[in-house]
């Protein structure tokens, strides 16, 4: 079809106009170590996780051989058994994480939640030489310091990077969350050499008074965003009830 008001796509003077396009945002910068290590909690946290990784990965990688060693119960045996201090972290995280969505602040529910830990931690290292009340006591154990632990590598670091000064910055979450998670692999790393030699020269009582400290450490370390937030949810509750 030879119509003039055709055009040849094969014309180099054909052209297609395309519309304008929008002007897009601003894209937040991207923020250093040091600025993201200066943000609003995060050290806090990044040293409450170092101390609370520490806890949860000396059970995950001790707790066979403690069920073994101190109990006397074949290894395959005490394996299995250890699989309950997983469950019990698996359903911890996933509870409390929604009960600080409901209340829409983490610190908080932290803090009880470690302080019940301290709790479970004397209460396991008295646990009977029975399978039944051992898996049960290491299943709350496992809820309180398991629970916790998968709250701030997950969605309390993810909180940290979407802070108002570096909202939509990708970049920021990633350095955030390395961060933490980078500082709670440096404590767990140091707490194997130190859950081995306290072992070896004092006992395994020693290790669970060792527990102990590092669980009280995470919550010294979180203390003052505990009084922060429990101060924000005093007031917010405060304006609902004035409102109402």
């Amino acid at each position: 079809m030879g119509g003039s008001d055709n055009y040849d796509e094969d014309d180099p003077n054909y052209t297609v106009q395309a519309d304008d396009p929008k002007p897009s945002s601003p894209q937040p910068k991207a923020i250093g170590f040091f600025q993201a290590c200066c943000l609003p909690g995060v050290m806090l946290y990044s040293l409450a996780y170092a101390c609370l990784k520490l806890v949860n990965y000396s059970f995950f990688f001790w707790l066979p051989f403690y069920l073994s060693s101190n109990f006397g119960w074949k290894e395959a045996e005490a394996d299995k058994l250890s699989i309950w201090y997983d469950v019990g972290g698996i359903i911890g995280g996933t509870i409390q994480g929604l009960i600080s969505d409901v209340l829409k602040k983490r610190a908080p529910v932290l803090a009880v939640s470690l302080i019940l830990a301290v709790g479970s931690l004397i209460g396991y290292s008295r646990s009977p030489d029975s399978k039944v009340i051992n898996a049960v006591i290491m299943s709350v154990t496992g809820f309180f310091i398991g629970g916790p632990s998968n709250m701030i590598s997950s969605a309390i670091s993810a909180d940290l990077g979407r802070q108002e000064m570096v909202k939509g910055s990708s970049e920021a979450l990633a350095t955030v969350t390395g961060i933490v998670d980078g500082t709670g692999s440096i404590g767990a790393a140091v707490g194997q050499y130190l859950v081995s030699l306290i072992q070896e020269n004092l006992g395994w009582m020693w290790v669970f008074y060792f527990f102990i400290l590092m669980t009280s450490l995470t919550v010294l370390f979180i203390t003052p965003l505990i009084v922060r937030e429990i101060s924000d949810l005093l007031r917010e509750t405060s304006t609902r009830r004035l409102v109402g």
